[in-house]
């Protein structure tokens, strides 16, 4: 009795440190604002790739600007980072994307499956991941005179 208690306790421990983090806070960016894409020549090209086409989908005006020389009109700012692991297959284990206005952060989205251990839900499509990220990051604003007049 006192093994089967002690194996459960070990699994439950097990189990309950195999978790998934995903936090977003979002950015409101104003309609028709062009969102300079900081490129990160660390992460796997298909992430920017699955990050332009979700910025795409949103309706967000985007540029690819070099992180050693961001130009000066760039008000709105994204960076991102994101890692693989191997656990029986390739996976996305973490992605973040953070949006900046004049250097100030607005919004920030994570997803961290790095302690996901035995959870078999860290196994995701990383382009799905990422669409989904960007559409709760992003939160598009339009002008108010417009609702006013228009509706």
């Amino acid at each position: 009795m006192i093994k089967k208690t002690a194996a459960i306790a070990v699994l439950a421990a097990v189990v309950t440190g195999c978790s998934i983090q995903q936090n977003v806070d979002t950015a409101h960016i104003e309609k028709g604002t062009t969102l300079c894409v900081i490129e990160n020549m660390d992460v796997r090209l298909g992430f920017l790739s699955a990050f332009k086409t979700a910025l795409q989908t949103k309706g967000v005006q985007y540029r690819l600007v070099n992180a050693a020389a961001i130009p000066a009109n760039c008000q709105w700012t994204a960076s991102y980072t994101a890692r693989w692991s191997w656990d029986l297959a390739l996976y996305m284990s973490y992605a973040e994307i953070q949006i900046h206005k004049d250097g100030t952060l607005q919004g920030k989205a994570l997803y961290d499956s790095t302690r996901g251990g035995a959870n078999m839900g860290k196994f995701i499509d990383a382009e799905t991941k990422v669409n989904e990220l960007v559409e709760a990051l992003l939160n598009i604003k339009t002008a108010a005179l417009f609702y006013r007049f228009y509706g």
